[in-house]
């Protein structure tokens, strides 16, 4: 069961003392001063119209997930060396690198607890899918460090990995107790990669999103997002984005000009085509499923531009 800890969600082990708890896991509650997007959770309540499984099973994996995701947040700021999460100062610049690290791994190892006492083969699935989810995210750090402009169906296929992962965990999970047979892998990766792109895009071009992350800051950590590798294949004579890239610059005036020279490539035009071919993909894939109302609610929010937080 979820607890509350000085008014914040708090997910303690099972085997440990609550207090030692309080004080080790303090890095992750940090964030839960503000509210993400809770997409994930929005997704399990969604996916549920077909799986039809009891609410206690429902918040049981809402809980894994969000402790999942808490874990992956605090890491993926420490390796990108972020300013900003949710529009407060990044965890680890408060509590220091060892304990943030520590607090990540701990919360990842008290799911995998709660895995365990799920269902007998429910730690095949969390295994599964955690791995796709680390090859995911270390291709795009190889990519980074290495200074290689992926492909984009290189890129579409490490985003399916990082993002699809953690969809496909929720829907393998509550398949553990559910007499739905559908495949619904594909409509998982559709989602994943529409969630991924459209985070590059508001990174890059949304005035909202700079409100919670520092203004453009996929520039600042020198990541090969959608928009950039579009501008990249499509420009291969032009250098100046290249070389902003590399420097990982944090100077405005610099990823102004950069966001300006993206705009001139149509690579944010692009983009959006993009989404919104996705989009329609995966509202013919919900048709073919049989429809899902709170499918299609969900992706109406998506659409939203302003909704880029």
């Amino acid at each position: 069961m979820t607890n509350t800890y000085k008014n914040k969600p708090f997910y303690y082990s099972l085997s440990n003392d609550r207090q030692e708890d309080e004080k080790l896991l303090e890095p992750i509650t940090y964030y839960f001063q503000v509210p993400g997007k809770q997409i994930t959770v929005k997704l399990t309540h969604a996916f549920n119209y077909w799986l039809k499984i009891s609410p206690d099973r429902i918040q049981a994996i809402n809980e894994i997930v969000t402790m999942l995701c808490n874990s992956c947040i605090m890491i993926d700021d420490i390796q990108d060396n972020s300013i900003l999460r949710r529009g407060i100062p990044v965890a680890h610049s408060v509590y220091g690198i060892a304990s943030s690290l520590n607090a990540a791994n701990y919360i990842l190892f008290i799911a995998l607890e709660r895995i365990v006492n799920l269902h007998p083969a429910a730690t095949k699935v969390y295994m599964e899918q955690m791995l796709e989810f680390l090859r995911g995210q270390g291709m795009e750090i190889f990519w980074r460090n290495n200074f290689i402009c992926p492909s984009e169906a290189d890129y579409n296929t490490v985003a399916k990995k990082k993002v699809g992962s953690f969809y496909n965990l929720i829907v393998n999970l509550m398949k553990l107790f559910s007499t739905y047979e559908e495949d619904l892998s594909s409509l998982s990766a559709i989602l994943g990669l529409h969630f991924q792109i459209r985070d590059d895009y508001c990174n890059l071009n949304s005035n909202k999103y700079t409100e919670s992350k520092s203004y453009c800051d996929d520039l600042s950590e020198g990541k090969f997002s959608f928009p950039i590798v579009h501008a990249l294949t499509t420009n291969p004579d032009d250098r100046q984005i290249r070389y902003i890239l590399r420097q990982q610059t944090k100077n405005i005036e610099v990823k102004q000009h950069c966001v300006k020279l993206l705009e001139k490539f149509g690579s944010f035009k692009y983009t959006k085509s993009v989404l919104e071919d996705l989009d329609v993909k995966a509202r013919a894939e919900i048709e073919r499923l049989g429809g899902n109302p709170f499918l299609i609610n969900v992706l109406d929010e998506l659409k939203k531009w302003d909704y880029c937080d």
